[in-house]
């Protein structure tokens, strides 16, 4: 392994060199049942056919051009993503290169719509405690979640974090006078695969709109088909049983299936808050990732497609609660997003999962979320044979 990296990883002793489908080989030929997709990027596996197709005719048009004008293919992928954001009432779109560029620019709407309507003071944004937004200086404020926040501030002012769950004191934090936007994750990921509930969002949704505070969801990891449903929050309704309609829409990770790119989405209400040159960024509506990005909501954005998500999320959440293991806790999670509470630390688990893999024998690749969680976030592709192989991989592991 490489020594010239600086040291921001807990990395993991292997390098690979190639993938194939649910499948990554090392540069010592062992190969490993990929049971992360990156942390939730490469929603169609490795080396998918389309894509790789995509990608390779567009690099042979050209890799960029600058923003001062359209290319007809990130034209045609704002129009597409746009469309099937449609059923939260999303209406208009920045892209951008990452989630945390998509949260600032979420963060930006909210102020922005403030301040134009209501003045100066009524800027502060309102996050959840276990919440994760970035490695930015503006979105670790955002994130609640203090590990996140040693050594680095002080931070840009004007965040608030409230328990996810607690009803009440959403209420209190949410004043009127001062607060210009709500940032929630339908499932948090980082802190361990955590589904707010249905009535929370309910609530949520209520006071936002009664007090015209910007509703936002961040979708960077549980959006895109994540969770079994185009954007996560699609599965929830509000106090009327009608579908919740957020503000704001931040999306990022699988969008491109591991070509870097972020976007923020606005429905009516903030849909043309920002003008010409409130924002910006150089790389942002990259070709290539535009090309990727269609690939993606081609594949992904069909109900038979998120239908198969759920069920092989259920599938995995059966036949590990079927163990009945001692040292299995808990299991969460939708679609495919799962989180496993253990009885152990994860990350000797990781190690193990990784160390039995020889020339005969694979190994399996899985994330931690917090100190006792296993996360799983597959390719959407996997077959049942490769979930089937992976589970008993991670069994001879506990």
């Amino acid at each position: 392994m490489s020594d010239v990296f600086m040291n921001t990883y807990h990395r993991l002793p292997v390098t690979f060199t190639k993938g194939e489908g649910s499948w990554l080989t090392d540069t010592t030929g062992k190969r490993y049942l990929d049971f992360t997709a990156g942390i939730a990027v490469n929603c169609l596996g490795h080396g998918y056919p389309a894509l790789v197709k995509a990608i390779a005719d567009q690099a042979a048009k050209f890799n960029h051009v600058c923003n001062y004008y359209q290319s007809d293919v990130s034209a045609a992928f704002a129009e597409k993503l746009v469309a099937a954001c449609s059923a939260a009432g999303m209406k208009k779109l920045f892209l951008g290169n990452s989630g945390a560029e998509a949260n600032e620019g979420a963060c930006k709407i909210a102020r922005k719509y403030s301040l134009k309507k209501y003045g100066e003071g009524r800027h502060q944004i309102v996050t959840l405690k276990g919440s994760f937004h970035g490695r930015t200086i503006t979105t670790l404020a955002a994130t609640g979640q203090d590990k996140f926040h040693k050594d680095f501030g002080p931070f840009t002012e004007g965040f608030l974090y409230v328990p996810g769950g607690d009803i009440n004191a959403l209420d209190k934090a949410l004043d009127r006078n001062t607060v210009a936007g709500l940032l929630i994750e339908a499932i948090q990921g980082e802190s361990g695969i955590v589904p707010q509930t249905p009535e929370y969002i309910a609530a949520a949704a209520k006071f936002c709109a009664e007090r015209d505070i910007l509703l936002m969801f961040d979708e960077v990891q549980c959006g895109v088909g994540r969770a079994g449903t185009f954007l996560a929050c699609e599965a929830y309704h509000d106090e009327h049983g009608l579908g919740i309609k957020p503000d704001v829409v931040t999306l990022a990770k699988g969008l491109s299936a591991g070509i870097p790119v972020g976007a923020v989405l606005a429905g009516e209400k903030a849909a043309d808050t920002l003008g010409s040159s409130d924002h910006g960024s150089t790389f942002g509506g990259n070709p290539l990732a535009a090309a990727a990005g269609l690939v993606v909501l081609e594949t992904v954005n069909n109900p038979a497609f998120l239908k198969e998500i759920v069920r092989k999320g259920e599938k995995i959440k059966t036949q590990i609660g079927a163990w009945r293991h001692p040292k299995v806790k808990e299991i969460r999670g939708r679609g495919l997003m799962i989180g496993v509470d253990i009885t152990d630390d994860a990350w000797p688990v990781l190690e193990k999962a990784i160390a039995r893999a020889d020339a005969k024998t694979p190994g399996l690749l899985i994330l931690s979320a917090g100190p006792n969680t296993l996360r799983f976030l597959p390719p959407y592709t996997i077959s049942d044979a490769e979930i089937d192989q992976g589970l008993e991989i991670l069994k001879s592991c506990l």
